[in-house]
C-alpha cells in the first residue's frame, strides 16, 4: 500500500514547531502513547502540517489526525473552524478522532483503545501497510 502524501503549506513551518514546544498536558499524555510507535507500530507525527492545517497528531500511513479537544473548543467560532478545517482535510481524504482533553488526562487507557479499535477495523478494510508488518514481526 503506497503512502499518500499531502502537500503542506511550508510558512507554517514555524508555528508548527511553537506548538510542538508548548504542548498542553493532555497532549503530552496521548503523545507518550502514540509516540516511538507505540500505537500498533504506526509512526505518528505531532502538531502535523497539512495543508494549511495543522492538527495534534498524525499517522500518514493510516491517513488519521487525532484532535484533542480542551475548554476552548466548546466556544462557537472555534467549533466552526474546527468543522471547516475538518471537512476540508476529509476532502484530502484524511479521517479524523477526536478526544476530549479530561478524557485523555483521567481515562487514557480508554482513549487508547478507540484508537486501537480504530486502527484494527482500518486494517480490515485496508489491510496492514508492510512498513508496519516488518516492524510487527521485528518486536
Amino acid at each position: 500500500m503506497k503512502r499518500i502524501i499531502i502537500p503542506y503549506n511550508r510558512a507554517l513551518k514555524k508555528y508548527a514547531h511553537k506548538l510542538r514546544k508548548n504542548m498542553t498536558y493532555s497532549e503530552v499524555k496521548l503523545w507518550q502513547e502514540l509516540r516511538n510507535f507505540g500505537m500498533m507500530q504506526y509512526d505518528f507525527d505531532r502538531q502535523r502540517i497539512i495543508g494549511n492545517y495543522i492538527v495534534d497528531f498524525y499517522c500518514k500511513d493510516l491517513l488519521l489526525a487525532i484532535e484533542v479537544d480542551g475548554i476552548t473548543h466548546q466556544f462557537e467560532e472555534v467549533i466552526k473552524k474546527d468543522a471547516t478545517r475538518q471537512r476540508v482535510l476529509e476532502e484530502k481524504g484524511v479521517r479524523f478522532l477526536r478526544f476530549n482533553a479530561l478524557d485523555v488526562i483521567y481515562d487514557i487507557e480508554n482513549v487508547r483503545r478507540a484508537i486501537e479499535h480504530w486502527i484494527i477495523e482500518y486494517e480490515e478494510k485496508n489491510g496492514i501497510p508492510s512498513r508496519v508488518v516488518a516492524k510487527r514481526h521485528k518486536r
